[in-house]
This record gives C-alpha cells, structure tokens and sequence, in this order.
C-alpha cells in the first residue's frame, strides 16, 4: 500500500501547507485536491501513473486537513469555498506556479472549479468529479425535495453544537460511514483507511468542517475579505478552460446528473461516466480513469 512519506511544507498565503512534490521539477505541473472526509492518499495510485508521463504532481493537504497548519492563531478557522480557492492560489504563488491542470473531488473538486471559473489564466485544464460545484449561500436557503435533504443528513447534524460534539469526539468513526454510504460498493481495508484517518486529527479540521457546512446554510458568516469573490461565485460563473468532468456510476454521495450542470463548462468539455460499481471517492477506487481523464484534458 503506497503511503506518501516525503510530505514538505511552505508558507502559503494564510497556511503552512503540507503536501507532496512528486516527478520531474520541469514536468507541466498538475495539482491533485482531495475533498472531505478523506485526504491526499486519494491519489496514491494516480501519481504515479502521472509522474511516469512526465508530469510534476503537487497533492497538498487543505486547510484543516494533515500537516497543513494556519500561521496564525488569530486567523478565522474559516471552510467557505473563496477561502479554499485562494488557498490554491497561494500555493501556486509560492511553488512558482503559473498554470497547472487542477484535478479533484468533493471539496477538491470545488476548489479547481473556482479557480478554474475566476482565474482561467492559472488553469491549463480541470478534472472534476461530478462537475460543476459552484454555488452561493443564497441557493443553500432552498428548500430540497425530502429525498435529497435526507442525504445531506450531516450537514445539518453539523449545524447544531450536539452535531459539532459529537463529530469531534468520533471523527474516525464519522469519517468511516460516510466512506460506505458515499461508496457502497468500495471494500476498503482497515489500514487504507486509517492511512488517511491520521489527517483529521489536524487541531483545526472540526472548526474548519463545521464552518464549512454551517457556511452553506447560511448559518456561519463568512470573512469581508472574501465577500468579492463570493459574490462572483452566485453569479455561477461558466468555466471556459478545457475541461472533463467525472462520475462513478455507484456515486452514494449527493450529486447532479451532468445534464444540468453541462452547461457551465463554456470550453471543450467531455463527461466520463466510470462504470463497475465505483463510489464518490473516484481517484482511490479507479486511479486509472481519474489519471486518463488528467491526461487527456
């Protein structure tokens, strides 16, 4: 089991960011974005099958997640999407990073969607698992049929202080069954998931999580100095760089069918659907066609 042990730091924007520098420094660069619960070893079997076509794959932790630390103890522990998008954006910054493909899942995914629909010109190409996660605060006021609300059932446990309690006293156990419900058909072993368990003992991934999902429902505020950007992203803006999105046809997390989001992606655009029983966590479960889909963009 491939585990990543040469994990650097460097100063980034608000972060200390963990994250593995893997391949040629010269490579056309890619940067891999896990999502929640789970962390960079998302993409143990897909870097290599990258650095061995000659790319540099840069898979940092995200802010509440593994090494990654804030650099001050004053700093809001603050999960909204502007927040992690201009985490990115930091990191390129200072790995000296113009442009990279941006590929990921999840919050992972979110995260190279933002970047990808506000600054095209760092993006050379987007892979993201079920596609366009762009939205505001304004369309998580909406109500949901009963169906679908049912399936966000955490994020309104997350909403109460019970909710926050509980999932700091059982994170590895919390992390574990939205595993199975988010995969039903992923028989992961007791050490693959404790090989990424170990990132959501960071001190700050509770205030970072439960920001993040209170965010979205309105009701955690977000900081001034990311309202711009926000407001950029409600307005659902179209991603013009080449683009693939992905889904695993046994998705157990909440998704959209790519008819409703296809029309988003502006530029070349192509969706992959991934057949064999494969669940939310795409990367892990079928590394070649995530990898595919990065080199093909």
């Amino acid at each position: 089991m491939a585990v990543f042990e040469d994990v650097r730091q460097i100063d980034a924007g608000v972060l200390n960011v963990g994250y593995v520098d893997a391949g040629p420094a010269d490579g056309a660069p890619v940067i891999l974005l896990h999502g929640w619960p789970y962390d960079i070893h998302s993409f143990a079997d897909v870097v290599p099958l990258l650095t061995d076509a000659g790319h540099r794959v840069v898979v940092p932790y995200l802010r509440g997640f593994g090494t990654t630390r804030f650099r001050s103890d004053d700093t809001v522990r603050n999960g909204e999407p502007a927040a992690l998008g201009l985490d990115l954006v930091a990191l390129m910054d200072a790995l000296g990073i113009d442009s990279a493909k941006l590929a990921g899942f999840d919050w992972g995914a979110r995260t190279a969607d933002v970047v990808a629909a506000l600054w095209p010109e760092r993006c050379r190409g987007l892979v993201s698992v079920s596609g366009y996660l762009i939205d505001g605060q304004e369309s998580g006021r909406t109500p949901l049929p009963p169906k679908a609300e049912f399936s966000w059932w955490y994020q309104y446990y997350f909403a109460t202080e019970r909710g926050r309690q509980g999932y700091d006293r059982n994170r590895r156990d919390f992390a574990r069954l939205i595993w199975q419900t988010a995969s039903p058909r992923w028989t992961f072993d007791d050490a693959t998931f404790e090989r990424s368990a170990a990132a959501f003992d960071n001190p700050d991934h509770v205030d970072v999580v439960i920001h993040n999902y209170r965010w979205r429902l309105a009701l955690a505020e977000g900081e001034p100095q990311y309202d711009e950007v926000e407001k950029r992203l409600a307005g659902k803006p179209t991603i013009t760089v080449p683009s693939i999105s992905l889904e695993g046809d046994a998705n157990g997390a909440p998704h959209l069918d790519p008819s409703v989001y296809g029309k988003q992606f502006a530029g070349r655009y192509e969706h992959r659907t991934v057949g064999g029983g494969i669940g939310h966590n795409l990367p892990q479960e079928a590394p070649r066609a995530f990898a595919d889909a990065v080199l093909e963009v």
